[in-house]
């Protein structure tokens, strides 16, 4: 019978063993024979061939060591929607303190189309809708989906409210409400504020969801992944206003879009010089990676267009366009790293060896992870 391993044996003398004896044998004393051959009669050791070859570190059976999250395309939708929901919920109230009557009735529609399309699109995700009300059931404060349930049901409520007075004036109050109307006309005013006290919770907490899961990528980025949602909010909310009003009224949607953008792009910086660079790799190579990039540019010019040339109606609708497009490329390009990052054990080994003998170099001994090492 033969093997793999046939070509690390020694070759074949062709001289017999003797049994027993002083000779050789498990029980001789020879100088060549029994146990402690290789130790004797100047053999340390060295002479024996490796069995194994030096390999480098994969993974039991090359099997990936964090399963990925089971979150496809309903979920990023609902990651982008739900942030332009959150965004238009503050321009909204922003509008109503002003008296931008058309900026306010834009914002509170696409805030209600938004939080609609993106809360179907989680149901999808979830299989069914049993299962969203199964959330609400109970509130746990250090779970990030039970407090993103309430919080999107309270933002949901708030947003309703005003976006039925909008439908309503819209149609010249033919909608069949009867005394409800004079409920919902007192109701608006302060459904805008309840609203807005949710839009900020709305566009971060996801950000919070992904971080606080074990994949690599997500959780690496879970100080500054929050500010980059935020600002990348911004960015959709202030280019979903751009396209729908006219310029006489888009002045905070332009004030927003510009500070999004700087956020952004200071975000997405800090974001990736904090991470070890093997786990912002998927940030920044294959098709996430180019979603990212592009995600950059079109934020920075659609926030110079919005600067520059936001008084003119179609640099306005252009850029608007840009910075939606932005927005939800940095939403898809954020969850493909993530599921990217569980693909190859590299990026769970190596940060992790990073920090073992960060803690070692600065004589750490008594944690959890360096003690014993």
């Amino acid at each position: 019978m033969t093997s793999e391993y046939d070509s690390y044996r020694p070759p074949d003398t062709g001289k017999k063993k003797r049994r027993g004896g002083r000779g050789g044998g498990p029980g001789g004393r020879g100088k060549r024979g029994g146990m402690f051959a290789g130790r004797r009669g100047g053999g340390d050791g060295s002479r024996e061939m490796p069995m194994v070859e030096d390999v480098e570190f994969t993974s039991y059976y090359g099997r990936p060591i964090v399963k990925h999250a089971p979150w496809g395309s309903p979920i990023a939708l609902y990651l982008f929607l739900g942030g332009m929901a959150g965004g238009c919920g503050l321009l909204a109230l922003g509008a109503q303190l002003t008296g931008r009557a058309t900026l306010r009735r834009n914002t509170r529609l696409t805030a209600l189309g938004a939080i609609g399309v993106g809360a179907a699109a989680l149901v999808a995700d979830l299989g069914r809708p049993e299962r969203f009300l199964n959330m609400m059931r109970t509130l746990k404060v250090t779970s990030p989906m039970s407090l993103g349930s309430w919080i999107l049901s309270g933002y949901s409520a708030g947003a309703g409210v005003t976006a039925v007075n909008e439908i309503d004036r819209l149609l010249g109050e033919r909608l069949p409400l009867g005394p409800l109307r004079r409920l919902l006309r007192f109701a608006e005013a302060p459904a805008g504020f309840e609203a807005a006290l949710f839009a900020t919770p709305l566009a971060a907490y996801t950000a919070v969801l992904l971080a606080d899961t074990a994949t690599p990528t997500w959780n690496a980025a879970r100080n500054e992944l929050p500010f980059v949602f935020v600002s990348s909010a911004s960015l959709a909310a202030a280019g979903s206003a751009m396209v729908t009003t006219p310029v006489a009224e888009t002045m905070p949607a332009r004030i927003l879009a510009a500070l999004g953008v700087t956020g952004d792009v200071v975000a997405m910086r800090a974001l990736k010089e904090n991470m070890h660079p093997v786990e912002a790799e998927p940030l920044e190579e294959g098709p996430s990676g180019a979603k990212l990039e592009w995600a950059e540019r079109l934020a920075i010019a659609g926030g110079i267009g919005a600067v520059v040339g936001g008084g003119n109606r179609i640099v306005a609708a252009a850029s608007g366009l840009s910075l939606m497009a932005a927005s939800a490329l940095t939403r898809f390009g954020f969850l493909e790293a993530g599921i990217e990052s569980t693909k190859d054990p590299k990026y769970v080994v190596e940060p992790q060896k990073a920090r073992l003998a960060e803690r070692r170099a600065r004589g750490v001994t008594d944690d959890s992870i360096t003690t014993g090492a």
